[in-house]
């Protein structure tokens, strides 16, 4: 089975020359207590047997992508990115219109659950940029909290072109039903055909062993609301609770509700469509 990731974080340790920046609010730095490479992680993707991976710069890096793009340069058939940027920053209207200087660039992520970043979605402050994603036609990833999820299906409902994929089936905070508050406010964003879900990063939010099995009846509900070629598989590997392998047969031995038809495209296929990477 063709297998594309669609989160993993890369970083380096940090150096003198190349320091890390400071932390956003709750998020201390590295899940990991190594350098999480790329030569690291294609090992644990050859291992697992997955093909591809989409590579986010963690939110200690702030809005620097040049690790995780001189990833994708040196293994173009491997890696994609999903791009931080600053949209407020002094020149961030401009940053979009110089997409093709960065090979390996897929689309643009945002983390809109953080104090210092929710203004931006629940405020209203990057119309302008949907706007011009959609214009542009350059997907964009966020995470968000269940219960600013409304903000999402306004944006998708002004800019039916713009394709938007909501991170980790919209978990943010805690862990099993606590989690889940809210979550009705995700399945109800299935009506937008320009939106899509990362059904991602589950295990950690769950204190049960593998399979994780009270997490199953919340991914039938995203299956049940977009469909199996608006659902991408992802890990976060670097957050992950069991093993990547363990992390896969989750949905392709464990979830036997879903067809092989089903599997090839959550599992890969659909994610590649979305973000124009040709198979």
């Amino acid at each position: 089975m063709f297998i594309a990731d669609s989160q993993v974080h890369l970083w380096h340790l940090g150096t003198p020359e190349r320091p890390w920046p400071t932390p956003a609010p709750g998020h201390p730095g590295p899940h990991k207590p190594f350098a999480f490479t790329a030569e690291y992680l294609l090992g644990e993707m050859d291992k697992a047997g997955v093909h591809r991976a989409v590579l986010i710069s963690p939110i200690f890096e702030g809005t620097r992508n040049d690790v995780v793009l001189e990833a994708a340069r040196q293994h173009p058939r491997r890696f994609g990115v999903m791009a931080r940027f600053d949209p407020l920053a002094e020149g961030g209207r401009d940053w979009l219109p110089t997409w093709y200087a960065h090979p390996g660039l897929l689309g643009i992520r945002f983390t809109l659950h953080i104090p210092g970043h929710r203004p931006m979605l629940v405020e209203n402050q990057l119309d302008w940029l949907w706007a011009q994603a959609e214009r542009l036609n350059k997907p964009v990833m966020l995470m968000a909290h269940f219960a600013d999820l409304p903000h999402v299906a306004r944006i998708a409902e002004r800019h039916p072109g713009l394709k938007l994929t909501v991170d980790h089936m919209g978990l943010t905070l805690g862990k099993d039903a606590e989690a889940f508050l809210d979550f009705a406010h995700l399945p109800a964003l299935g009506k937008y055909p320009n939106v899509s879900v990362k059904v991602s990063c589950l295990p950690y939010h769950s204190t049960e062993a593998y399979p994780f099995q009270a997490m199953h009846p919340y991914v039938r509900q995203v299956y049940d609301a977009f469909g199996p070629k608006r659902m991408f598989w992802g890990s976060d590997l670097s957050r992950l609770q069991c093993t990547y392998t363990q992390m896969i047969t989750m949905f392709t031995e464990e979830m036997t509700w879903l067809t092989p038809d089903d599997l090839g495209w959550i599992m890969g296929r659909a994610l590649c469509e979305w973000l124009d990477w040709p198979l």
